[in-house]
């Protein structure tokens, strides 16, 4: 199942930054607004993916949501596979967000374990021709709560996937976009340049990452959830009730089809 719904409106309180930010997606939405299909980058079609009901699948077995968790990460590899043989360019997944620091202390040791584990998958990365990306709250910036064992699985995996010419799978882990929004504008006001679409995209966590053509949410929820606010500017949206765990090629092709709608 399919629909397209909008995207969450500014809520009051944010600050300067973000009311600017707000201005500048209003007024370069004005200047595309006759474009009419996603756009598809020189890289590929880029789906992103809202990895969502873990925890919902674990329940329906009886299970603890750790083992939701660790179905997911499972079935990701999959996905992975998957998108590859479909030659997608760009495959970019919301695998943890700044707001998810609050769950049970137990959960969020088991999701960065698991993690771990992801970025640890370089055999297989490699095998498929795989480069692996991520985007998130910089290690050395203030807040900033990763793990020193899961920053070096990340780095240690952008390294030995660097090379490889296929799919660029992009993890997006302790993200959050407003935060990256608000980063983005301070930057291009803190170097004296004026706040504007290229000044943005310039200084957002990925600059090279193209723009979001299908984004995908799994579980039978509607919202965006504070997810590449700016990337999904013209993006097909696809809404399955199947929970993460199972999503699969059936799904993605389905997802996919939407840009031949």
């Amino acid at each position: 199942m399919h629909r397209f719904a909008p995207l969450p409106s500014e809520q009051s309180g944010y600050g300067q930054h973000l009311t600017i930010v707000a201005r500048a997606i209003t007024s370069v939405s004005a200047h595309m607004a006759n474009e009419i299909h996603p756009v598809r980058s020189a890289h590929g079609v880029h789906v992103a993916c809202i990895m969502d009901g873990n925890g919902r699948w674990a329940k329906k077995r009886g299970l603890p949501r750790t083992a939701g968790h660790t179905a997911g990460e499972e079935n990701l590899a999959e996905v992975v596979r998957q998108a590859s043989e479909r030659k997608v360019g760009w495959l970019t997944v919301f695998g943890f967000s700044t707001e998810n620091w609050v769950r049970p202390k137990a959960e969020v040791r088991h999701i960065l374990a698991l993690h771990k584990q992801l970025f640890g998958r370089i055999e297989e990365l490699n095998a498929n021709n795989v480069r692996v990306q991520w985007i998130g709250r910089p290690f050395d910036e203030p807040g900033s709560k990763t793990p020193l064992y899961v920053q070096k699985a990340i780095r240690q995996a952008i390294a030995d996937t660097a090379s490889n010419t296929g799919m660029t799978l992009t993890v997006a882990f302790d993200y959050g976009s407003r935060a990256e929004l608000a980063r983005a504008v301070r930057k291009s006001k803190s170097e004296m340049f004026a706040v504007t679409k290229q000044s943005i995209e310039e200084r957002l966590y990925l600059a090279q990452m193209p723009p979001v053509d299908v984004l995908v949410r799994t579980s039978g929820e509607s919202r965006i959830s504070n997810f590449l606010l700016w990337q999904i500017n013209h993006a097909a949206v696809y809404f399955t009730q199947r929970p993460w765990p199972d999503f699969d090629a059936a799904d993605l092709d389905a997802a996919l089809a939407l840009l031949d709608a």
